[in-house]
Formats: structure tokens, C-alpha cells, sequence
């Protein structure tokens, strides 16, 4: 039988029979569809080892009813929509697009970027970042222009200073311009202190905040465990504790990304199941506390510039909806500042 495709999408047979309607007996009188229904659609821009990850994972959870991939290499970005599309059957029904053109992610609910210059062998990391600027330049006002009401989701590193130059770039405001930060390193920070206290992982709430490298810094005065402060716990029944251990802790999460890229070249499936949570909040609106990167000035003492950094914030449909007023020790409103001061080095030599 000779088919051709319509414009929607849908199989015509001779005549312009739309077989998709062919094929079942319609209900009398039915209602339209409601309106009150809400059609999600999540755009990646970057079809890379980290873009794909996160695609994968954002479709084996069930959520976005549309998910479209963005990238500048033609051949490869069709190749895995197919490779997506023709998994199909095993997965939630998700419609799956995939084009150069940014015209595609029209009506975006969220958009993730996660496309990146890579380092040439001596390059400096300023000349590097450089490039990431001029990248941004083609990336972020397309995406702005398709869907003005989007959420902005940096995924690129180093993505504290992206974030900033996604949020010039954009014209939004700060609330719908949030970089993933440091939600992986939280993770990674609660897997190894609850390794180490032999408890599950999701009844640890620890956080890592600051940048997302060298300078973060981990919030040790406010880990609980199972509700129980851990430090004045073992303050009050006089266990004794070394300072040493727990920035050993601290040090092997900040080495980790470095010891898996040593090994496998790069970093995915962590940092995939992390956007997809993150993208989860945002899309469902579950008003969940992430630390990602948000404009952090007056925040903490923080007043020396425009600076993004990670720090706990309640995220939503509107993006980040406030930060958390969480106690610090002098010690870390510190080293907070100090993260916030090398950020701020770096973006102050860009040309944006």
C-alpha cells in the first residue's frame, strides 16, 4: 500500500485517508480534550556523552511528552533520535525530535544545555571558557527566542560562569536561568557520608555549595542524619571526631568527577541521573531544595559582583523560587565568600 507522510506527522493511504483516525470508530458526541491538560516539552542542546545521558534518563522516567535534541554535527544527532525512537516500544510514549535548527524547541517548558568546547592539548582555561562565550552567543538567543517563557537549564563547565553568561545572554530574569551546580556533588557527598556511617544514602541530608570545583565548600554544621544533626550529636555524647576525616570526605568528592574521567574519559551517568531529577522538580513543580547555581549577590554576604554559585534553592515551574536560609559557621560564610571571589576572578577577565 503506498503511504506518504502528512504534515502532522500522521500515515495518509490513497484518497488522503488518514489511517491513524482509520483505524478506530470514533465515540459519538465526544468532548474535546481538556484544556486544563499540561503537554511538557524538554529541549537538550548538546548530543554529546552528557547531553544523551540525560536525554536517556529523562526518557526512561516518563517526563516530558515531547523531547527534542539540538546539536551542530547532522549525521550524529539523527543517529541517536533514531537510536531513541526505535527503542520506542519499551519506553513511556514520548515524541522525540531532533534538528541543527532551533526552531525545533518552539514552546520549550525547559531547555538544557549541555554543549561545550573541548580543551586543546596547552590551551589555557581562560582561552577555553572564551570559546564556551562565543558558543553561547549562537546557542542562547535562539533558545530565547523560541520560548520566551523557559526555563534555562547550564549544564556546560564550567557551568557557575556559564550560568552568568547564559543569564547576560538571555535577557531573563535571574529565577529561569539556574546551572546544575553542585547537585551532583551533593550526591556524591551524602553516598560517602552514609558509606561511611553505613546508613542509606536518602536519609542523609548533606550539602555541597559554592562552585562547582576546587573551591566548594561543604556545609558539615548542617549534615543530618535520620533528622539528627550529626556534629552536635557526637559533640553531646563526647564522641570524638577528626577534622582530618571529614575533609578527606570532602576532597574525595571534589576528586571523584576527576578519578571517573581519568578512567572511563568522561563523566555521564551521574550527572545524567542528576539534570533528570532536577529536570523532574522544575517540570512537576514539586517546590523540591536543590543546591544549583543561582545569582548568589546579597545572598550570605556575598555583594562583590554578579556571581553565580551553588547554593540550596527551592526550584519549580518558575525555576528557583527562593534560597533556603540555612545557618552557616563563620568558618563557612568564609570559604563560601572565597568561592564566590575565584569565580568572580575568572568572569572578570571575559568579554561579555
Amino acid at each position: 500500500m503506498a503511504m506518504h507522510k502528512s504534515n502532522s506527522g500522521s500515515a495518509l493511504g490513497p484518497g488522503g485517508l488518514d489511517l491513524s483516525q482509520a483505524f478506530f470508530k470514533p465515540i459519538m458526541n465526544a468532548a474535546p480534550p481538556s484544556p486544563t491538560k499540561r503537554h511538557n516539552k524538554i529541549s537538550v542542546v548538546g548530543a554529546g556523552n552528557v547531553g544523551m545521558a540525560i536525554a536517556q534518563t529523562i526518557l526512561t522516567q516518563d517526563l516530558t511528552d515531547e523531547l527534542v535534541l539540538v546539536d551542530a554535527i547532522p549525521d550524529k544527532l539523527r543517529g541517536e533520535m533514531l537510536d531513541l525512537q526505535h527503542a520506542a516500544a519499551f519506553l513511556p510514549r514520548t515524541k522525540i525530535h531532533a534538528s541543527t535548527d532551533y526552531s525545533v524547541t518552539a514552546g520549550s517548558d525547559l531547555c538544557i544545555v549541555t554543549a561545550g568546547a573541548r580543551q586543546i592539548n596547552g590551551e589555557s582555561r581562560l582561552n577555553l571558557l572564551q570559546r564556551n562565550v562565543a558558543l553561547f552567543q549562537k546557542i542562547i538567543p535562539p533558545l530565547v527566542r523560541y520560548s520566551p517563557d523557559t526555563v534555562l537549564l547550564i549544564v556546560s563547565n564550567p557551568v557557575d560562569v556559564l550560568t552568568y553568561v547564559a543569564w547576560k545572554l538571555s535577557g531573563f530574569p535571574s529565577n529561569r536561568v539556574i546551572g546544575s551546580g553542585t547537585n551532583l556533588d551533593s550526591s556524591r557527598f551524602r553516598f560517602l557520608i552514609a558509606d561511611h556511617l553505613d546508613v542509606n544514602a536518602q536519609d542523609v541530608q548533606a550539602y555541597i555549595v559554592g562552585e562547582h570545583g576546587d573551591s566548594s565548600v561543604a556545609l558539615w554544621s548542617s549534615i543530618s542524619v535520620g533528622g539528627v544533626p550529626v556534629l552536635s550529636f557526637l559533640e553531646k555524647q563526647q564522641i570524638e571526631y577528626e577534622k582530618e576525616m571529614l575533609e578527606n570526605i570532602h576532597k574525595e568528592v571534589v576528586h571523584s568527577a576527576y578519578e571517573v574521567i581519568s578512567l572511563k574519559g568522561y563523566t555521564s551517568w551521574a550527572i545524567g541521573y542528576s539534570v533528570a531529577n532536577l529536570a523532574r522538580t522544575i517540570i512537576r513543580d514539586q517546590r523540591k531544595v536543590h543546591p544549583v547555581s543561582v545569582l548568589a549577590k546579597g545572598l550570605y554576604g556575598i555583594d562583590g559582583g554578579e556571581v553565580f554559585l551553588s547554593l540550596p534553592a527551592q526550584l519549580g515551574r518558575g525555576g528557583a523560587l527562593g534560597v533556603t536560609n540555612i545557618h552557616l559557621t563563620q568558618e563557612e560564610t568564609q570559604r563560601l565568600r572565597d568561592s564566590a571571589t575565584t569565580i568572580l576572578e575568572v568572569q572578570n577577565q571575559l568579554a561579555i
